[in-house]
């Protein structure tokens, strides 16, 4: 059914606090331990549904882990591969690294983990014979999706990538043809900052090489 509307205007000041809400969105490691309701949610991940994807197929798959036992295997799943990833570096940036908080997997009230089915009947195979990685292109943007829109709620969303993605497959027992995207810490944060973790403990300046637009 066609559904053709008269589009919303969305003014100066709409432009603005949208603004506001991507420079208030932060990758958050530090939770209150208050909980969020089922609701709450299912309202993120209904928002989320909206995103953009390919051939309209929709691959995102998420997954609530309430069990004590998966949360303490992911938060082992994590320390191993921090463990490892701490012997690439020496000097002063591992010690800096070792000082980082690097996940909220201890602390957050929700964890998500999200996956992306790999061949989706959905979309019938539109536009990702060529870049069949734009299936998992399509989930970051589900993600990206919710991440705003808890951050609207003031709920902090922080995403855990320090994991070996074959053993959290295992540990969640998903069907084989979902890919793991990411595992998500959801809560109200301990505190609110304006500037990325990173930036803040001096691993890593904003560069402005990504604001360059080259011209062909």
């Amino acid at each position: 059914m066609n559904t053709r509307m008269k589009p919303p205007e969305f003014d100066r000041s709409f432009q603005e606090r949208f603004q506001e809400l991507l420079i208030w969105r932060r990758d958050v490691r530090r939770f209150r331990h208050d909980p969020l309701d089922e609701a709450q949610i299912q309202r993120l991940v209904d928002i989320a549904s909206l995103a953009p994807s390919v051939g309209n197929a929709q691959p995102w798959r998420f997954l609530s882990i309430k069990t004590p036992a998966l949360r303490q295997a992911l938060i082992n799943n994590f320390e191993t591969a921090n463990s490892d990833a701490l012997q690439d570096y020496s000097g002063e940036k591992a010690q800096l690294y070792a000082e980082l908080k690097l996940s909220g997997l201890k602390d957050a009230p929700v964890l998500l983990a999200v996956f992306s089915e790999t061949d989706p009947a959905e979309g019938h195979g539109l536009g990702r014979k060529t870049m069949a990685e734009t299936l998992a292109y399509s989930t970051v943007n589900a993600i990206y999706t919710l991440w705003l829109a808890a951050r609207a709620e003031r709920i902090g969303v922080g995403w855990v990538s320090i994991l070996d993605p074959d053993d959290v497959k295992t540990q969640l027992d998903v069907p084989e043809d979902w890919q793991f995207t990411a595992l998500l810490c959801l809560g109200y944060p301990e505190e609110e900052h304006a500037d990325p973790e990173l930036v803040r403990h001096g691993w890593q300046g904003r560069d402005e090489k990504c604001r360059t637009i080259l011209v062909r």
